[in-house]
């Protein structure tokens, strides 16, 4: 029998493209006062998916948000560029089958004048996949 599959793996697997990349990730936010640029993950908890009419839930996807954070738009827009690149091939999951991850949509480059010195801002989402190995 396969194990339901857990999220945590999951978002491992896109922490690790991403680093490997050499872009700086954190998971759920960044901690105060680190200098841009860096890219922040925001997971959903994913959900078991049925692989057949038995109803056997072995498949997994759930969605993605990854801001990228830059002192300037341009920064921010290459962060943006570099994360496309790093999640161009499918996800390493122990013991699972690893999809491509699929963008689905995305945000306009914003400046948040909020913060000193501004910030931009740039929002995508991409869904994640995985069937047993």
């Amino acid at each position: 029998m396969v194990a339901v599959p857990a999220v945590l793996p999951h978002i491992d697997a896109v922490t690790a493209a991403l680093t490997a990349a050499q872009l700086t990730v954190y998971l759920g936010g960044a901690p105060q006062g680190v200098a841009p640029p860096y890219s922040v993950l925001y997971p959903s908890p994913g959900a078991p998916v049925r692989a057949s009419l038995a109803d056997d839930r072995v498949n997994w996807q759930s969605t993605i948000q990854i801001t990228c954070v830059g002192a300037t738009a341009e920064q921010t827009l290459n962060y943006a560029d570099r994360t496309r690149a790093a999640l161009d091939a499918p996800l390493v999951v122990a013991g699972r089958t690893g999809w491509r991850p699929e963008a689905l949509d995305g945000q306009p480059v914003v400046r948040d004048d909020d913060v000193t010195p501004p910030l931009y801002y740039a929002v995508a989402r991409w869904r994640l996949r995985s069937t047993p190995a």
